[in-house]
């Protein structure tokens, strides 16, 4: 079913624009399963969407099956974990052609690399008294999706060994805490060449929260655009309208577009699907003005089965 036209340009209007392309499902971190983040979207009249889970395509299945009920255009997608001088950098690939070649290998290769990075982990949190670390995270995230910190940090809690997560991740799986373990992920321009090769659109997930100065994060984008990077999240969530145009003026340099994401994970908090900064006045093009996503999206989203690495 084709969509309602999507805006071709940023006029600066600021209400919402009922397009989201970064949010979670129980395929990884996310709370609700991806059919439930598809009808979540449609309540909240997001009608472009990408379910972005990490490392993962699990969700994207179930949730096609769910925005084709409900008059949802779902863009496959997930959020890739690099590394880039030192700084774990994520990629979300939009996959329009679903996933392909390296791109295949390099999910599989991810899903091994999280459990190495889950063992270690529970290794480190059973010194801290959290005995069958493993186990119990298992219990928390259910039977098969990867591990990641948020299932220890529950553990912990149900163990009564701290009183809440932000507790848990304040005291041991925070940044530089025991349960911060770093996966060796693969290279930025390694992981935007699978995107690119798989007839996707690569795009720098969150550029602002990496705590880079303004020119580090030039370099980066610089990085990323000579790597074959497309675009970038000019919004995610809710941010600074100064800090926004400042880095629409960076993209604009680089020739990148701009996309849009909540960086959705669960209900009640103060992201919702759909729900971030107002977009400002900018030539930066979006992104589903793309080559790669103009076609897709202007046919209503009639996706392949992306299979469910």
């Amino acid at each position: 079913m084709p969509l309602p036209s999507l805006p071709e340009r940023f006029a600066g209007d600021p209400g919402p624009l009922g397009i989201d392309l970064h949010m979670h499902s129980t395929a990884s971190d996310g709370a609700l399963a991806p059919a439930e983040v598809v009808s979540l979207c449609a309540a909240r009249s997001v009608r472009l969407m990408a379910l972005a889970d990490h490392d993962t395509m699990a969700g994207v299945n179930e949730a096609g099956e769910a925005a084709a009920r409900l008059g949802v255009c779902l863009l496959p997608a997930a959020e890739l974990s690099t590394r880039w001088q030192g700084v774990g950098i994520h990629v979300v690939a939009l996959l329009p052609q679903g996933v392909s070649g390296a791109l295949e290998e390099g999910l599989k290769a991810q899903a091994r690399a999280r459990e190495a990075r889950a063992e270690v982990i529970a290794e480190r949190m059973e010194k801290l008294g959290l005995g069958d670390a493993l186990a119990k995270a298992r219990e928390q995230a259910g039977p098969h999706r990867p591990l990641g910190r948020p299932d220890f940090a529950r553990a912990l809690v149900a163990a009564g060994l701290v009183p809440d997560m932000a507790t848990a991740f304040r005291k041991h799986l925070g940044s530089g805490k025991a349960g911060d373990v770093k996966a060796h992920w693969p290279a930025l321009d390694e992981v935007v060449g699978w995107v690119v090769e798989a007839g996707g659109v690569a795009v720098l997930a969150h550029p602002l929260r990496h705590g880079l100065t303004r020119r580090k994060r030039g370099q980066l984008l610089d990085d990323f655009a000579a790597a074959g990077g497309q675009a970038a999240e000019l919004v995610s969530g809710f941010q600074n309208a100064d800090v926004t145009r400042d880095l629409a003026r960076q993209l604009d340099e680089r020739g990148l577009y701009a996309s849009l994401g909540s960086d959705f994970h669960f209900p009640g908090g103060h992201l919702a699907p759909g729900s971030m900064s107002p977009v400002p006045r900018t030539a930066v093009p979006p992104v589903w003005t793309h080559p790669r996503l103009a076609g897709f999206v202007a046919a209503g989203c009639d996706a392949p089965t992306p299979g469910a690495l």
